[in-house]
């Protein structure tokens, strides 16, 4: 049995049974046997569907939001704002699709013609995050299902729940029960999946976990696509309005408690503005407040994983005995059962130390003073990860400049901790292979088949 607790105060909310060896073959059979009819339905069906799945969302809105903060200990505000945010992706997807998908004819003479046409890959396998399932799960089965698949979800045993709810929400909007399946389990559910032929395999999670998985499939030259990690760096200039900066960047390091591949989990500052940085930045950072994740004025939640406990600590203790001073937090908080780290804030840091080179995922920053913008671009290059990066300025020109430098997948200029469904989400590095979002991430979850026609 998997039992779901509350991390918040340990409780347990549910206990489900795991699926075995027998279950997930049996359920990878049927979407394999279901997923031609459903490819074969016109487009216009699935999206109809995917229409219903978004009017299920905003239908029963409250209760979602309640489910996940129950189990994933994310402020209740927060999560209404995923998935109010989760609509606007939809959208995207609905008015994406069809153009991105049609045939194109790329050649016409001589009585030859040639076409591009989308294919769906067939039965993909999507194991998700626990830390935005709404979000990173949709990027995923959303167009995946539009284009034709088969999905066999994998929710995040931190995230069971909510996994359960979006089965049930798609299924009661028409999307075939064998088409969408969901499986239930840790990490063993996850290996007997990766056991089964699918067509493609889509992960979000650690690195290390996604390295497992590309290994496990390799042989079989699956197409694999890996949401991993991050150590996304900001580099803020001498000439912004510090409070607004730090006003920024203190959302964009604790926002989801620190739980975000794509938060700031770095900051290099200007020696000009460092001290009135920092200053300002603490101060934004004390006044979060942290309490109960039903709780509507609840800022910073608990852990979700009561292991990443130890990460934080062992990243304090770490920085502290190198010499960093702690400004603020830096120690767990005693509330019975759950998982709690006070939001945290080192200074005087350096790359010797795990807090700036290691993923902290948690509510934890490193601030390190900089002379020059080139040594800021090198530090922020200095990094097995390749995910985000961001520069706060007033001038757009050198914003440009820093930002071509640096080695990520997406970059900010006066923001952070973003994510478009216009814009394919990727990383170098450590950060992941392959995309999602944007057209290109509605295309990925097809192959394309070349059709050469001679008339008579």
């Amino acid at each position: 049995m998997l039992s779901i607790t509350n991390p918040a105060n340990g409780s347990v909310i549910a206990e489900l049974p795991e699926d075995t060896h027998e279950s997930v073959h049996a359920k990878f059979l049927a979407a394999r046997r279901a997923q031609p009819a459903w490819a074969a339905a016109p487009l216009a069906t699935r999206l109809a569907t995917i229409r219903r799945f978004r009017d299920g969302i905003v239908a029963h809105l409250e209760r979602l939001a309640a489910v996940l903060t129950s189990e994933v200990g994310k402020p209740i505000r927060q999560s209404r704002n995923e998935l109010n945010g989760l609509l606007g992706r939809i959208d995207f997807f609905l008015a994406e699709t069809e153009r991105t998908l049609a045939p194109r004819a790329v050649f016409d003479e001589g009585g030859m013609i040639e076409t591009i046409e989308q294919v769906p890959l067939g039965v993909v396998a999507n194991i998700s995050a626990w830390n935005y399932p709404y979000f990173v799960g949709a990027n995923v089965f959303v167009p995946a299902l539009a284009a034709g698949n088969a999905v066999l979800y994998k929710p995040s045993e931190y995230a069971t729940l909510t996994g359960l709810e979006i089965g049930n929400l798609l299924h009661a909007s028409g999307v075939p029960q064998d088409v969408f399946a969901v499986l239930v389990g840790g990490g063993r559910v996850g290996i007997e999946l990766l056991k089964e032929p699918v067509d493609g395999v889509f992960f979000t999670g650690s690195y290390p976990t996604g390295k497992r998985i590309a290994e496990a499939v390799a042989g079989r030259l699956t197409k694999v696509q890996l949401e991993l990690g991050g150590k996304d760096p900001t580099y803020v200039c001498e000439d912004v309005d510090v409070a607004a900066a730090a006003a920024s960047l203190a959302d964009g390091a604790m926002y989801n408690t620190g739980q975000s591949c794509c938060s700031v989990e770095r900051i290099y500052v200007h020696e000009r503005i460092h001290d009135a940085f920092v200053e300002a930045f603490v101060q934004e950072v004390q006044g979060f407040k942290v309490g109960e994740p039903a709780d509507e004025t609840t800022y910073i939640g608990p852990l979700t994983r009561s292991q990443q406990v130890k990460v934080l600590q062992m990243q304090v203790a770490d920085a502290v005995a190198k010499g960093a001073r702690l400004l603020a937090g830096g120690h767990t908080l005693d509330r019975p059962g759950g998982h709690w780290f006070a939001p945290t804030v080192l200074v005087d840091v350096n790359h010797d130390m795990a807090v700036m080179r290691e993923e902290s995922f948690g509510p934890i920053i490193g601030i390190q003073k900089v002379g020059s913008d080139d040594e800021a671009v090198r530090l922020m290059n200095d990094t097995e990860y390749g995910l985000t990066a961001g520069v706060y300025t007033r001038d757009p020109a050198r914003a440009r400049r820093l930002l071509a430098q640096v080695n990520a997948g997406s970059v900010y200029w006066n923001c952070c901790d973003r994510v478009s469904p216009r814009l394919p989400w990727s990383g170098l590095k450590h950060s992941g292979l392959g995309l999602t979002l944007s057209t290109e991430g509605i295309a990925t979850f097809t192959r394309p088949k070349a059709w050469h026609l001679r008339s008579a």
